[in-house]
C-alpha cells in the first residue's frame, strides 16, 4: 500500500531538540590502555633477540658439557635434558601457560619410531660437536637442509629451483672452506698433528651421520604428524617423554659408570658448573620452542625464515668468542660463505612459497607416485 504522507511530517524539529536542555551525549568508553606485559608478548625485536638468544645458549652450553678431555656420558646429558623439559613444560602446564594433550598409549607407540630418530639425530650431534668447533658444527649441520630438500621431492613431490640449487652450492662451499681451514691449522699449530687431524675427521665422520639421521627424523616426522596432528608441544612431550626410558636403558648398557669414570667426567671443581649447563641446556630446548612460535606470531613466516638464516651467524661467533675456536681468514671465510648461503636459501624458500599455483584443478591433477605412496602410507 502506498505511503500518502508529506515529506514535511518526516523533518525533524530542532527546536524541540534544543528546548532539552538536559541533553547530553553519552561520554565515550574508557579506551583500554596497553599494559607492558602486553606491548612485550607482542614486541617483535624482543621476540626475534628470544630466539636467536635461546639458540645460542643451547649450543654453547652443550659445548661446555661436552669440551671436557674425558667426558663420555653423551646418553646421561641427553637423558637429563629430556628430563628437564619435561619437568619445565609440565610445570607450564600446570599453570596454564601452555596446554598440550595428555599422554595416550596408541599415541606414543605411532611416535616412538620418530622419537628413536630424535634420539639419534641428538646423540650423533653431541658426538660431532665434541670434536668439532661451534663455527664448524654450524658450516655442516647446513648440508642437512640439501638432503631434507631432496628427501622431500623423492616422497612429498617438492620441487628445487635454480636459485635453491645455488644456495646449496654455497653451502658445500662452506662446508669445504670450513673442513680446509680446520686440518690446516691442526696441522701447522703446536703439537701432535696426527692425533688432531684424526680427531678432525672422527668429527667430521659423526657430522655426516648427524646430518643423515636429522634429515630421517624431519621427514618422517613429517609424515607421521598426519597420523597424530601433533602440535608444537604435543611433539615436545612425547619426544622428551618417551626419550627418558630409552636413553636411561642406552646408558646403563653403553657407558662406563664405574666411580673412576663418574669423577673423569664431573670432576669435583667442575661439577656444579657441568650439571648446571646441562640443566640449562635443556630448558633452552623449550625456550627454542617457545621463542620460535613467539616470534612467528608477532612477526611472519618470512621473517622467521631470515632469522634462522641470520641466526646461524652469532651461533658461529659465539663459538670464536666463548671457546678457543682458531680465527683464520679461511675460518671467517667460511663462516661468511654460510652465512650467504643460508640468506640465499631463505630468499628462494620466501619466493617459491610466493608463487601462485596455477594450473588445472586439484581434483584433475594427475598423483605422482611419491604422492601415491604417502596417501598408502597414511592409511596404513
Amino acid at each position: 500500500m502506498a505511503d500518502n504522507r508529506k515529506p514535511d511530517e518526516y523533518t525533524i524539529e530542532m527546536e524541540k531538540l534544543d528546548q532539552n536542555k538536559d541533553f547530553q551525549a553519552p561520554p565515550l568508553p574508557p579506551q583500554p590502555k596497553s599494559s607492558p606485559t602486553s606491548s612485550v608478548a607482542n614486541n617483535p625485536v624482543l621476540s626475534v633477540l628470544a630466539y636467536c638468544g635461546s639458540s645460542i645458549l643451547m649450543t654453547v652450553m652443550n659445548k661446555y658439557v661436552l669440551s671436557g678431555a674425558d667426558f663420555n656420558l653423551n646418553f646421561f646429558l641427553l637423558c637429563v635434558q629430556s628430563l628437564v623439559c619435561i619437568i619445565a613444560i609440565q610445570t607450564c602446564k600446570a599453570c596454564g601457560l601452555i596446554a598440550f594433550r595428555d599422554f595416550n598409549l596408541d599415541e606414543a607407540r605411532k611416535w616412538f619410531p620418530i622419537t628413536l630418530l630424535l634420539i639419534g639425530m641428538i646423540y650423533t650431534g653431541s658426538k660431532a660437536l665434541q670434536f668439532l668447533s661451534i663455527p664448524v658444527y654450524t658450516i655442516f649441520k647446513n648440508l642437512t637442509i640439501i638432503l631434507i630438500a631432496y628427501g622431500e621431492v623423492l616422497w612429498f613431490g617438492g620441487s628445487v629451483t635454480g636459485l635453491t640449487l645455488f644456495s646449496f652450492g654455497l653451502m658445500v662451499l662452506s662446508s669445504v672452506i670450513a673442513a680446509w681451514a680446520d686440518i690446516k691449522h691442526a696441522v701447522e699449530s703446536t703439537g701432535d698433528a696426527t692425533a688432531k687431524v684424526s680427531t678432525l675427521n672422527a668429527g667430521y665422520i659423526w657430522m655426516l651421520v648427524n646430518c643423515l639421521c636429522t634429515s630421517l627424523y624431519v621427514l618422517g616426522m613429517r609424515k607421521r604428524i598426519k597420523l597424530t596432528n601433533f602440535k608444537d608441544f604435543d611433539t615436545m612431550f612425547y619426544n622428551n617423554l618417551l626419550s627418558i626410558p630409552t636413553l636411561i636403558v642406552l646408558s646403563g648398557l653403553m657407558e662406563d659408570w664405574s666411580p673412576s669414570n663418574v669423577t673423569r667426567n664431573f670432576p669435583p671443581a667442575d661439577r656444579n658448573g657441568i650439571m648446571l649447563a646441562m640443566i640449562l641446556s635443556g630448558l633452552s630446548s623449550v625456550f627454542i620452542s617457545y621463542t620460535s612460535a613467539w616470534c612467528v606470531r608477532v612477526t611472519s613466516s618470512t621473517t622467521y625464515s631470515m632469522v634462522g638464516a641470520l641466526n646461524k651467524l652469532p651461533i658461529a661467533l659465539s663459538g670464536l668468542i666463548f671457546f678457543d675456536a682458531p680465527v683464520t681468514f679461511p675460518s671467517v671465510s667460511a663462516i661468511f660463505v654460510g652465512f650467504v648461503s643460508g640468506i640465499v636459501y631463505a630468499v628462494a624458500r620466501i619466493k617459491q612459497n610466493a608463487k601462485p599455483k596455477v594450473g588445472i584443478l586439484p581434483t584433475t591433477n594427475p598423483v605422482s607416485a611419491s604422492s601415491q605412496s604417502m596417501r598408502d602410507s597414511l592409511r596404513s
